[in-house]
């Protein structure tokens, strides 16, 4: 920003003084020129006066005329000379402002506009005689022209003189005289070298003056662009550090000006900011703390219960089918509660960070199969063809049970909203990554809902009945345990598509997941036809999942995101992610990306 202000404030400076230099530079030329030209004027009329008293009994067509007019010309060009010398000196002389000058006589036509402008005199006979002293030829005919009218007339001219290198530019102020015979014409040459000179000086002068000027602009907005800056940059600095996490970080206040108040109102601003920060950190931990101990309170009048509803349910006589329905729904209502509770608690140490893991090497296709054993009385009662893809064996280091339960919850999640359509699981790695990938064909998800379904407690419709009888965690523990092993737990779904969930997991605990072995977005294709029940489906048998030869490569867009990045969301609101093209087959699809 510093540089940025003082390169524009020396911009804007470069023009202001290069106009006022042009105008400057104007104004003293014109100034020179009209002084020059006034004192030649009159040193023009003082020349006139004195050549007329010489030649006033001087005739220009007699003999000797020629020397006559050589010699009053040297002596008034001498006295020129002289004048200026002397003017110079002594500073008193008003003609001594025209300078140096040399002079020329020519003699004219005494009849004032005989012939045409700028003819030459004539003499009986048709001759042409022209009687003059000093440089002549350097007399245009334009100038020469109203002088022969008896008008006094001045022209500036380029004249090349001996003791020049180059043309010097010239005043010629001409002007009739009168002799006893016919009129003379003088012309007065005042080279305007000084002038030059001057004028040099003056753009010299001006030049050294901007470049000192605007250097001194540039220092001084510097120096104040430093000023204003230098709070901004705190400031910066200090939000940066505090947006870090450093609550206690404060902006200095000195003075009273606009700074000052800026820091105070940030100061306030932080300090309630950390006060709701802390007040939250310190709310959210008494609520962590009451669920927590809520559920270990709760959980000794449930067993006392749970036992009191077994016995209960033991005794009661099965043809009294309320009182065995009732007994029934109080033992499955306890279970539920049981569990519910076991999630909270779960849901506790995750939040305390209390959770650790139990890595062992295990067979991943092992705990797929166990997973969908936990889920086949679910399988059974919905009539849901669930096919095993598992591939070849794959080795990993992971927390079994953690794993067993994210499979359980995904698979039970997609029985519930499977309509009794075939769900497709299958199982993939490479080189540093497996995936599992459990797929169902029913209700879907509608836009923006993939971002919301591992949130607690969140329900697409609460109206829908829960065949598997959740507690509405399941998810969101399926989230946090992925974190655990750092990896993702990705979503997607289409309406009346069905969806997608997607575990990418390291084979070695501590790596780090850059792509994932399975796609995101499946291949449109007819869900496969399937018995009820718990089935090895063969890779290349209509599922709506490619073949791992589909996606292999890096960087493949048919991935559905598999190459992104480790992905970090927010909780508990998890926001709708964009995901690289391809888009799904048909409608309009929606995904999340979460680890």
């Amino acid at each position: 920003m510093q540089l940025r202000v003082v390169l524009s404030t020396l911009a804007m400076s470069v023009v202001v003084v290069a106009v006022l230099g042009l105008v400057l530079q104007t104004q003293i030329a014109d100034r020179l020129v009209q002084g020059k030209e006034q004192a030649a004027l009159i040193q023009a009329d003082i020349a006139r006066q004195a050549l007329e008293r010489d030649l006033a009994r001087i005739d220009p067509d007699r003999d000797g005329a020629q020397a006559v007019l050589d010699d009053v010309l040297d002596r008034l060009s001498t006295s020129g000379q002289g004048a200026d010398q002397d003017g110079l000196a002594r500073g008193s002389d008003p003609t001594s402002d025209a300078g140096a000058f040399d002079a020329v006589l020519i003699a004219g036509s005494d009849t004032v506009g005989a012939g045409a402008p700028g003819a030459l005199p004539t003499v009986p006979g048709g001759a042409t005689r022209e009687v003059s002293a000093g440089p002549a030829e350097v007399i245009p005919p334009q100038l020469r022209a109203p002088v022969l009218q008896g008008f006094l007339a001045t022209k500036y001219l380029t004249v090349a003189s001996a003791g020049q290198a180059a043309p010097v530019p010239t005043l010629v102020v001409g002007q009739p005289v009168r002799t006893a015979g016919r009129n003379l014409q003088l012309y007065l040459l005042f080279p305007l070298s000084a002038e030059q000179r001057t004028l040099a000086l003056v753009q010299s002068t001006l030049a050294l003056a901007a470049g000192v000027l605007l250097v001194l602009l540039a220092g001084i907005s510097s120096v104040v662009t430093r000023q204003v800056v230098r709070p901004v940059r705190q400031a910066a600095d200090v939000a940066e550090r505090f947006a870090d996490g450093h609550l206690d970080e404060r902006m200095p206040v000195h003075g009273d000006d606009e700074v000052a108040r800026l820091a105070e109102s940030y100061n306030e601003m932080a300090a309630s900011i950390q006060s709701q920060i802390r007040q939250l950190e310190e709310f959210g931990a008494l609520q962590r703390r009451f669920t927590s101990d809520v559920s270990h309170e709760l959980r000794t009048p449930l067993t006392t219960v749970r036992m009191a509803a077994e016995v209960l349910h033991a005794q009661v006589d099965p043809a009294e089918v309320t009182a065995a329905r009732s007994a029934q729904l109080l033992v499955d209502e306890l279970d539920r509660f049981e569990t519910l509770l076991a999630d909270l608690l779960e849901i506790s140490r995750l939040d305390a960070g209390m959770a650790e893991l139990g890595l062992e090497e295990v067979d991943v296709g092992a705990i797929v199969r166990r997973s969908a054993e936990t889920v086949r009385h679910l399988v059974e009662a919905t009539g849901t063809p669930l096919l095993l893809d598992l591939g070849d064996q794959v080795l990993a280091e992971v927390d079994p049970r953690r794993v067993e339960r994210i499979l359980r919850n995904l698979l039970a999640n997609a029985i519930d909203h499977g309509e009794g359509r075939p769900i497709e699981v299958r199982l993939a790695a490479d080189e540093g990554a497996f995936a599992v990938v459990v797929r169902d064909h029913g209700v879907g998800l509608k836009p923006g809902e993939a971002g919301l379904v591992f949130n607690r407690f969140w329900r697409a419709d609460p109206s829908r009945q829960r065949r598997s009888g959740g507690t509405g965690l399941g998810l969101a523990i399926s989230l946090e345990d992925a974190r655990l092993h750092g990896g993702w737990l990705q979503a997607w779904g289409e309406v009346e598509q069905g969806a997608v969930f997607r575990l990418t997991l390291p084979l070695r605990h501590g790596e780090r997941l850059r792509t994932s072995p399975l796609p995101l977005l499946p291949v449109a294709a007819a869900p496969a036809a399937a018995e009820p029940g718990i089935h090895d489906a063969a890779p290349t048998t209509g599922t709506a999942l490619p073949p791992p030869e589909a996606d292999a490569g890096e960087g493949d867009t048919t991935n559905g995101g598999a190459d992104m990045p480790e992905p970090t969301l927010p909780e508990p609101t998890l926001p709708e992610p964009t995901l690289p093209d391809p888009a799904p087959p048909s409608g309009s699809g929606t995904s999340s990306v979460i680890r």
